[in-house]
Order: C-alpha cells, then sequence, then structure tokens
C-alpha cells in the first residue's frame, strides 16, 4: 500500500542541516543526544494528511509513494522548504515599544509581536530591525523519514 495524495500518513523523522547538525527530529533520543531536546514537546511519529499542504511541499512530495517501513532521506532547498529569505519581512521598530513592556532588546532574541513570532536582527541606537522570517529560510533541509502508517484516503461517495 503507497502513499496518495489525501491518504493521513504517520512517520517518525530526523531533520538535519547540510552539515549534519541535528535542527528537529520525532525521536526523543536523538533530540536529547543532540541537545535540542525540549521537555514540553511530545515526541513521537507526526501525523499529517498528504498532498493538502499541512507541511513543506518537499517532504508532503517525497512522502508519496511510499509503503509502511519505508525510509528514504530527502534534500529539500529553501524554495521547497521555508522559502528563501525576504527584505520585506524585516521591519524597523522604536525601541520604545521594549521599554514600555520592560524589555531590553538584544540580537539574536525571540520576541512575540501582535504579527507574530519575530527575532531581534539588530539594535540601533532607537530602532530595533525585526525578522519576521522563518528562522529556516534559506537554509537546504536534511530529512531522514520512516513510514509507520498509512490511513487511505475515503473515496468519494463512501
Amino acid at each position: 500500500m503507497k502513499v496518495e495524495k489525501g491518504d493521513f500518513v504517520v512517520f517518525n523523522y530526523i531533520g538535519r542541516f547540510e552539515n549534519g547538525e541535528v535542527f528537529d527530529t520525532s525521536y526523543e533520543d536523538i533530540a536529547k543526544e543532540n541537545e535540542i531536546y525540549v521537555e514540553e514537546r511530545e515526541y513521537g511519529p507526526l501525523g499529517v494528511n498528504v498532498g493538502v499542504g499541512e507541511i513543506i511541499p518537499g517532504l508532503d512530495e517525497a512522502l508519496l509513494g511510499m509503503e509502511v517501513g519505508e525510509k528514504k532521506t530527502v534534500t529539500v532547498p529553501p524554495e521547497l522548504g521555508y522559502g528563501m529569505p525576504r527584505e520585506d519581512l524585516i521591519v524597523d521598530i522604536d525601541a520604545s515599544q521594549f521599554e514600555e513592556v520592560g524589555l531590553t532588546p538584544e540580537v539574536g532574541m525571540y520576541v512575540m509581536t501582535d504579527s507574530g513570532i519575530a527575532k531581534i536582527a539588530g539594535v540601533e541606537g532607537d530602532k530595533v530591525k525585526l525578522d519576521f522570517n522563518h528562522p529556516l529560510a534559506g537554509k537546504t533541509l536534511i530529512f531522514e523519514v520512516e513510514i509507520v502508517d498509512i490511513e487511505k484516503a475515503e473515496a468519494e461517495g463512501e
């Protein structure tokens, strides 16, 4: 039974950068080994509906045609992952907005805004540069995936 568009697929994965560094995984032991373990997170296989945009396109496409127990390594270029960084997603705001909430802006710090999460990309004088690009934008990602289960999509009229 092969994965087809619309199927619900359960799979494990390890996500790496091109240099081999693990940035995400569904395996708790691998997360701990690579010092990316998050206590609040629930580790285990991920379930998605394939072909409907629930995950990045490069991974979505790679799952098609796979079978239960099959393993595959997939290289996902930025265009099929989180896209390329966009200049229009980097904005300057007044530093006084941080003072109002009692924060001292520091480069590299992530902040929650009304527009979503942003990384502080720069602090110059009374201006703070916020970057709303996804942290993985512009990166080629390598995923090792293993199919755990496939639930076939219901045919029309069932």
